[in-house]
């Protein structure tokens, strides 16, 4: 009985082990993907964020304003949208099924619009989907968080 077990928790192991490499895999690829939208965000870089949002995408910001790809990409464009800085509090990835990865955790932004500038503490959840061999980001959900969340 004891073999057995032992042969069991081996097999599951062995089987383990490459599941978690393609994991990390998966994480480094779209960690890169991801700090290149938030560079291209900060940019204003149409073209770059052209190749990097999904012809689908959905952002809601936290003010519950929801843009598409063409109404983000023109918001930035012409200046109605400015980020000024962006830094992750906390970015995690989970894969929960075939060619999609959910990134979620915190952020601080820092933003431009007409009405002036402001800073906020984020939550969100946003979907990236793999698209023709290519990770591309498919949406974004943020909520924003009293300063006191910033210190758990």
């Amino acid at each position: 009985m004891k073999s057995i077990l032992l042969r069991l928790l081996s097999v599951f192991a062995i089987a383990f082990v490459p599941l978690r490499a393609a994991d990390e895999t998966r994480t480094a690829t779209l960690q890169t993907a991801d700090d290149a939208r938030v560079a291209a965000t900060l940019a204003s870089d149409r073209t770059k964020l052209d190749a990097l949002f999904s012809d689908e995408l959905r952002y809601a910001h936290s003010s519950g304003n929801v843009d598409t790809k063409a109404s983000f990409m023109d918001a930035l464009a012409a200046g109605r949208l400015k980020y000024i800085a962006w830094e992750y509090v906390e970015r995690s990835f989970s894969f929960p099924a075939p060619g999609i990865a959910l990134m979620s955790g915190r952020t601080r932004i820092k933003v431009a619009r007409a009405d002036g500038e402001m800073e906020m503490l984020l939550s969100y959840l946003a979907v990236w989907r793999e698209e023709k061999g290519q990770w591309r980001f498919l949406a974004w959900q943020s909520a924003k968080l009293p300063e006191a969340a910033a210190a758990k």
